[in-house]
């Protein structure tokens, strides 16, 4: 396999890294050494970053969901039909302010 082809990602684990190999097809290695050229920043760092980015955003995507269940089990959650009538008098309330400026 070509240098290319790979790239080494650092995952810290206690006092020893550790190098995990991931592979990319030939469209996303164009798509990395494209967007490592324009952005100066090494492939390597883009790749830990998408990492750490998507990390990150699974994360908060299960405490959402999470706190959803919470909101559940505690009888918080908006019925569809009350949703839809806040939403409208919100709506209501934005154009009438919005209409007082012109």
């Amino acid at each position: 396999m070509r240098s290319v082809d790979r790239a080494v990602i650092r995952v810290f684990r206690e006092k020893e890294p550790k190098s995990t190999e991931v592979n990319r097809t030939p469209s996303t290695e164009k798509k990395l050494l494209d967007l490592a050229a324009t952005s100066g920043r090494g492939t390597d760092d883009l790749i830990e970053g998408a990492v750490a980015g998507f990390y990150d955003n699974m994360l908060q995507t299960r405490q959402h969901i999470e706190e959803g269940y919470l909101q559940a089990e505690r009888g918080e959650l908006t019925g569809g039909d009350q949703a839809k009538r806040e939403i409208q008098a919100a709506k209501a309330a934005w154009r009438q302010e919005h209409a007082n400026r012109q």
